[in-house]
């Protein structure tokens, strides 16, 4: 899998105005005092907190942690402690955390006691957003839970595409193709979550409007090992088979000529970039490229694509 492109103004852009980091209020291990020379008036205060008054986000975006990686990590806090402080912000019962879940996992699994953290003044919105954001970062999160976060970031917390964009360092479009595979069935998306299939593949079933024949072509994925290339044509196939009288009219048409290999291949890779079918007629002198979509959100869709692209 490619890697992805490092996020752009991240929390500044998200909120500019974020609280400093908030001294403690309970009796606590400072840092300070473990650490001589350490500046005691610094606001960036590293503070170690009893690991039984931590509890998870409960904005969490991951909901799947690895047992065999949070061994490793484990096995290395033991070695080396915890490298890294975690984030975390004050509730009724202690404190929750807000940057940190996998290191707070494997430092209980090793035994730790406390755990250097560092105290911010977080509202709910605040916290929600930077654990999406701290996950994103750290490519900790599977197509589906990035995708929930994203979703959660524009529905629930009432931030724009273009502010989600702009605090991320994706474009719209791949906010918008993201979100989109939460149109796929439950099932189908465990599929993707699991990595059994890749959201490539999950997006490329999308516009199947038979969910059936959705679950059918991601079974054939799976069992069958199909590219992506593949499950193009398999869901093309299908979606012909499902519109009997779209493929009469194509073969009746003068424009369904034979093509070259060469608009053959610039089709597929504008499919895969669009994520709809595209076809292209005409010859060297005219021409149109056609894009197809079945219902007002994927026309929304492309027209934010268009729009992404020509700016």
């Amino acid at each position: 899998m490619a890697k992805k492109a490092g996020l752009g103004r991240g929390l500044d852009a998200l909120f500019a105005d974020a609280a400093p980091i908030e001294e403690r209020r309970r009796p606590a291990v400072d840092v300070a005092d473990k650490t001589s020379g350490a500046n005691a008036g610094s606001e960036d205060r590293v503070l170690y907190i009893d690991i039984n008054d931590i509890r998870p986000n409960s904005a969490q975006p991951r909901k799947n942690f690895d047992e065999e990686k949070l061994k490793e990590l484990s096995s290395s806090i033991k070695a080396n402690g915890v490298i890294q402080p975690l984030i975390v912000r004050e509730s009724s019962s202690g404190y929750e955390l807000v940057a940190g879940e996998r290191r707070w996992r494997a430092a209980r699994m090793s035994g730790l006691r406390t755990v250097p953290c560092i105290v911010r003044n977080f509202d709910d919105r605040q916290n929600a957003i930077v654990a999406i954001i701290e996950n994103m970062q750290r490519e900790d999160l599977d197509p589906i839970e990035e995708a929930l976060g994203l979703k959660s970031m524009t529905e629930k917390y009432g931030f724009t595409q273009e502010q989600v964009s702009a605090s991320l360092g994706r474009s719209r479009t791949y906010i918008t193709n993201s979100i989109r595979l939460l149109k796929l069935p439950e099932e189908i998306q465990q599929y993707v979550s699991s990595g059994q299939m890749s959201a490539a593949h999950g997006r490329t079933i999308i516009n199947i409007p038979d969910k059936a024949k959705q679950k059918e072509i991601a079974d054939k994925i799976i069992r069958n090992d199909l590219s992506v290339r593949a499950t193009e044509r398999l869901a093309e196939k299908v979606k012909d088979e499902l519109r009997p009288e779209r493929k009469k009219r194509k073969k009746a048409s003068e424009t369904d000529k034979a093509k070259t290999a060469e608009i053959t291949a610039v089709e597929r890779e504008l499919m895969t970039l669009v994520g709809t079918k595209v076809n292209i007629t005409g010859d060297e002198r005219k021409g149109k490229i056609e894009l197809e979509y079945y219902s007002l959100d994927e026309l929304n869709r492309l027209i934010d694509a268009l729009r992404d692209a020509f700016k």
